[in-house]
């Protein structure tokens, strides 16, 4: 029961949050361990054919993915609209969309 009650104390707001602020999302998306789970849960989707949980897996993974792309490089608008990586994370979120879109509306296997 202790063992319940020390789970349950991890899981407050604060905590939670706290977790997040310490946390990098750019070291995670890096990380070969947590690449290998996110693509056992989508051939797992794939096989199963769970597709509202692949559209998720994909879409959330995805944006974090490009949000860790595109902080890790210059992303001002000094040089005009032209940058490069804003271009990247314009083209890289439609594209995403377009995936989760096409997973959970037009797909009909």
């Amino acid at each position: 029961m202790k063992y319940f009650d020390q789970l349950l104390s991890n899981l407050r707001s604060e905590e939670l949050l706290q977790f997040f602020k310490e946390s990098q999302i750019s070291e995670l998306m890096y990380s070969p361990y947590f690449l290998g789970v996110v693509a056992i849960i989508i051939l797992i989707c794939l096989i199963m054919k769970w597709r509202l949980l692949l559209a998720t897996t994909v879409g959330i993974v995805g944006f974090a993915e490009l949000l860790a792309y595109t902080t890790a490089h210059d992303t001002s608008l000094a040089d005009g609209l032209g940058n490069e990586s804003l271009i990247i994370f314009i083209g890289g979120g439609a594209a995403i969309v377009s995936i989760v879109i096409y997973l959970l509306f037009i797909k009909s296997e």
